[in-house]
């Protein structure tokens, strides 16, 4: 019996040892990765390969921020979401992820969770960034996470996720090729699908009633029309854009998407 224990404890030290080598292994080989500037060197994408990598195809970053108490616990957690083909590692006081796929938001939001009353210490604060290939390097991604992280939290926003695109006007400082385009579509393209699709003219509405100080009124006399007509299509926007649209901070997101849009159209013409 006490042979049998001492050779059942001897086999599961045996294993531990082995799962903490290869976890330090792989998360060395994110290391190795992260560390690159612009396109890793063979060697390196060749360790990935090794480590179930597949170099080519679309991967995510998730940086991830949380109590250090935390962090060992987060890591076993987040090494399971992308099983042999992902990695784990810490950097700067954070967890980073290496994660295949291509939904940011939706990865992120799996490892996201704010402190509870009774352990202030179990909030998890995550930054996302691609989709991107490990073949192309990692270096902007990173930069791109670390700061959705620390946008997350500057905006107290903390125990939440988001990649750059889910942060509004924020999150166009934050890309290395800000999507524009993206942003203004994801704002005012209700807006802009009912006036192509039925010819009326909401956005001009819109952009008229911003300028005149949020007044019906003098945006009615702006466009030369009745201000009843003004409410009634103030009244559509609100259904397209949905509830609370003029609350201060929506209300700062649309009018830098009319901007942003007012820009574009000129740069077009």
């Amino acid at each position: 019996m006490e042979r049998a224990a001492m050779v059942t404890a001897l086999v599961l030290l045996s294993t531990q040892r082995a799962d903490e080598a290869d976890r330090l292994d792989r998360a060395d080989g994110l290391a190795e990765l992260l560390g690159a500037a612009g396109p890793p060197r063979p060697a390196t994408l060749a360790r990935l390969a090794a480590l179930g990598v597949s170099v080519h195809r679309p991967h995510l970053l998730l940086v991830c921020r949380s109590h250090p108490a935390r962090r060992r616990a987060l890591a076993r957690e987040a090494a399971t979401l992308g099983g042999r083909s992902g990695l784990v590692a810490e950097r700067e006081g954070a967890l980073v992820v290496l994660l295949p796929g291509d939904d940011p938001a939706a990865a992120g939001a799996r490892l996201a969770r704010p402190s509870s009353e009774q352990d202030s210490d179990a909030g998890v604060t995550v930054g996302a960034a691609g989709p991107f290939r490990p073949a192309d390097g990692a270096d902007a991604a990173l930069w791109e996470a670390r700061r959705a992280a620390e946008a997350l939290l500057a905006l107290d926003r903390a125990g939440e996720s988001a990649a750059a695109a889910g942060l509004g006007f924020a999150g166009l400082l934050l890309g290395d090729r800000p999507d524009v385009a993206g942003y203004v579509d994801g704002i005012l393209g209700p807006v802009a699908e009912h006036d192509e699709r039925r010819g009326s003219d909401l956005l001009h509405t819109l952009e008229a009633y911003y300028a005149t100080g949020a007044s019906p009124t003098r945006a009615a006399a702006r466009l030369h029309v009745h201000v009843n007509t003004v409410a009634q299509r103030l009244e559509r926007i609100g259904t397209l854009l949905g509830p609370g649209w003029q609350d201060p901070e929506r209300s700062l997101e649309v009018q830098l998407a009319l901007r942003l849009h007012r820009l574009d159209a000129s740069g077009r013409q």
